[in-house]
């Protein structure tokens, strides 16, 4: 599991799996108190960690940002235990998004200053597929079919004094009409645009690493003809 908190991925691992150590920068003992540590910097690992730990600094990254941190992971000894534990800790929100793919080309929204993908909550008694594909043809003013799930990101973030934890599946897409293609306004969306790789390589410098992952996750899950 990978969750992005303040757009810092952070992954629960279980300690039966191969731990790649030297690939982190700093290991932190199990137990040990993370905030007595004075810097958290590029790649940590905390290796053995409690539940405890993992929700006591998920708490504290959705609070503060940690600039100098780049990746943070969590080996645990029962990985579902944690995993289930700290859902338990937050409000679950649940959104569906789009990759909206035109031959080489991605649709790409421009919202709050970041370049972002479309997406939004899903509402009662609609289905993680509907939601998508609803909020990218609200969001953009097209019509699209869905094609196969990407992937799913987790967010934390707070809203109202409480702590959120937001599920987003994503979809790829594919455009049937853009012809009346324009960005939603009340939204804060203020850009709507196909980009070809090169362009997403460019918007991505300004976006969020979910979107990165998301895209990423894209191009690597199939044949992608990539043009610049």
């Amino acid at each position: 599991m990978k969750i992005f908190i303040n757009d810092i991925p952070v992954s629960i691992l279980s300690m039966e799996d191969p731990l790649d150590e030297e690939y982190y920068e700093l290991i932190i003992p199990g137990g040990d108190k993370i905030l007595s540590i004075r810097k958290l910097f590029e790649r940590v690992m905390v290796k053995n960690a409690s539940k405890e730990q993992v929700d006591e600094l998920f708490k504290l990254m959705t609070k503060q940002k940690f600039n100098d941190l780049k990746e943070i992971a969590f080996a645990v000894e029962n990985r579902k235990e944690v995993v289930d534990y700290v859902k338990d800790k937050f409000t679950i929100i649940n959104a569906g998004g789009g990759l909206v793919q035109q031959d080489d080309k991605i649709l790409m929204i421009h919202r709050k200053g970041k370049w972002d993908l479309p997406k939004g909550k899903i509402e009662k008694k609609e289905s993680f597929k509907e939601g998508a594909v609803r909020e990218v043809e609200e969001e953009c003013s097209v019509k699209v079919s869905r094609e196969e799930k990407l992937c799913t990101t987790w967010h934390t973030y707070i809203q109202n004094g409480k702590y959120n934890l937001k599920r987003t599946k994503w979809y790829r897409m594919s455009i049937i009409d853009d012809s009346s293609m324009a960005p939603q306004l009340a939204e804060d969306i203020d850009v709507v645009r196909w980009m070809n790789y090169g362009e997403v390589e460019v918007a991505l410098t300004t976006s969020y690493r979910t979107i990165g992952y998301v895209i990423e996750t894209f191009y690597n899950s199939k044949e992608v003809k990539i043009t610049t």
